[in-house]
């Protein structure tokens, strides 16, 4: 099992002028990434030296001349504006919406801690930049969308192929409890209802390389920002959260599960009966019928002519990764953890499952927990106070979007506080605003913005580049090699003046 897998966040954020409804985004953008820049860190431009973008895990790469402009995040055109953050993460234009990619960290609690910090710093961003409305959602109904997306760091011996089949089960299922909940059925709200996930209606393909069209549930884009023996699986199909509990899920039980391809063993029999078992038929189909299924008991088909809901599966997951706990003699306190939190929504899932809308409108420690029922909740007693008859009417999507609404102090998740369950301590969170993780590479990459941002030239994920003085007074260029990410931490450093430790 993982005993401190790097792992970390991209958020895309939309973005809206109130006092200027047809504003450009991509102007709005750049607006709110040149407002986050720190004045003594806004000479630092992106490092592109180690961009990769048409790299294939699968083998191959992906001729250039064949690459939608879109992918090409290293091209020259690209680089609209960059910020390098004090606490060692990234803010950055893509394309027309703000994004904040946040530091490594070692595990889904802190990478929590991580995200909720990006949150308040585009927050403030937005505001410096003439009281910006910023949102952290996915779509805007009318067929757009944008990413949330996920960072793990693991072992490049394993098998490609066996990484995205079982992959491909968990991403489809896990849907159940980390979806954050959408108004709208279709890329363009063809249809009304609610559905669980914002992202699903999106992802039109198996796998594949690309990201902003043809979306693919498995992401074969392969640049690790690492030695080469570690491999990054960059995972597009989720949802940005507002609740702590389905982003540290997302986060945590891909980690397990990453951990128990990883390890050796008895686990190679255990991962080809998972396979063998719950491979799924179709599985883009599947993940909208998940999606589209509140009443979590649609039976998916699968390769071996059976079929099997959602949470059946999840359980059978959550059961394969507590047995690989129990034989991984290690400790191991953030994977029990989520192992207790996986069971925990399994259960609350159950017993949603077993009740009828009245009964939902009630269960308020499950809805504290799960994102998606907390949304519907909140909609359908509009529904019922209005007499809103289907789900089609304009009040139910303001009320979604005003839940993806970032004002910390006053947005909706802020208000109902009480009632959800919170997982990262704010005192923790405003100290991440400011200084990277110290488990990995990005407290030095941190480290050296704050304790000499003028000397810096440019950074990256795996590398910092100094402009110094020589003996003689003439400028002298320094490397600093962050290619490991679990080196340069702050356990690794001699004293605490020593930043350049290995």
């Amino acid at each position: 099992m993982s005993a401190g897998r790097v792992m970390g966040t991209e958020t895309e954020y939309a973005i809206a002028d109130p006092q200027d409804p047809g504003a450009d985004p991509r102007a709005l953008a750049l607006r709110l990434v040149r407002a986050a820049a720190h004045p003594d860190l806004a000479h630092i431009r992106w490092d592109y030296g180690g961009e990769d973008p048409v790299n294939d895990a699968r083998g191959g790469r992906l001729p250039r001349t064949a690459a939608a402009p879109s992918m090409l995040t290293d091209a020259p055109g690209a680089r609209l504006i960059d910020v390098a953050a004090p606490n060692g993460a990234r803010i950055y234009v893509d394309h027309a919406h703000p994004e904040y990619a946040s530091a490594e960290t070692v595990n889904a609690f802190d990478a929590l801690v991580q995200d909720r910090a990006g949150d308040r710093m585009m927050a403030q961003a937005a505001e410096r930049a003439g009281g910006l409305a910023l949102y952290k959602n996915n779509v805007d109904g009318k067929g757009a969308a944008w990413g949330s997306h996920e960072n793990y760091l693991m072992d490049r011996a394993v098998p490609f192929a066996r990484v995205a089949a079982l992959m491909t089960i968990h991403f489809v299922t896990r849907q159940i409890y980390t979806g954050s909940g959408r108004v709208g059925l279709g890329p363009r709200s063809e249809e009304a209802g609610f559905q669980l996930s914002q992202r699903a209606d999106y992802l039109t393909s198996r796998i594949g390389l690309q990201t902003t069209f043809g979306r693919p549930i498995i992401n074969t884009r392969d640049e690790s920002h690492a030695g080469p023996d570690s491999r990054r699986l960059h995972v597009i199909v989720g949802d940005a959260n507002r609740l702590d509990v389905p982003l540290v899920l997302k986060l945590g039980t891909t980690d397990l599960l990453l951990g128990l391809l990883e390890s050796e063993g008895d686990s190679t029999r255990q991962i080809d009966e998972l396979l063998d078992r719950w491979t799924l038929d179709d599985p883009v189909s599947a993940l909208h019928t998940v999606s589209r299924d509140v009443t979590l008991v649609k039976p998916l088909a699968l390769a071996n002519g059976g079929c099997a809901d959602a949470l059946t599966i999840q359980r059978a997951l959550l059961d394969a990764a507590r047995q690989a706990r129990r034989d991984a003699d290690q400790p191991g306190c953030a994977d029990d953890r989520v192992l207790n939190l996986w069971g925990q929504v399994l259960e609350d899932l159950t017993v949603v499952r077993s009740g009828d809308d009245e009964d939902r409108l009630a269960m308020t420690d499950q809805a504290g927990r799960l994102e998606w029922l907390l949304k519907w909740q909140l909609l359908e007693r509009l529904r019922r106070r209005r007499a809103i008859p289907d789900w089609s009417d304009p009040r139910l999507a303001a009320l979604d979007l005003a839940w993806a609404r970032v004002d910390p102090g006053r947005d909706l998740p802020w208000r109902l506080r009480g009632s959800i369950l919170r997982l990262a301590d704010p005192g923790q969170i405003t100290k991440a605003m400011d200084q990277g993780p110290e488990q990995t590479r990005a407290w030095c990459r941190s480290q050296l913005l704050h304790r000499c941002p003028q000397a810096v030239r440019a950074v990256s994920w795996s590398r910092v580049i100094l402009e110094e003085q020589g003996p003689e007074g003439e400028p002298r260029t320094r490397v600093v090699d962050l290619s490991d990410p679990l080196s340069h931490t702050r356990s690794s450093c001699r004293d605490d003046r020593d930043i350049y430790c290995s």
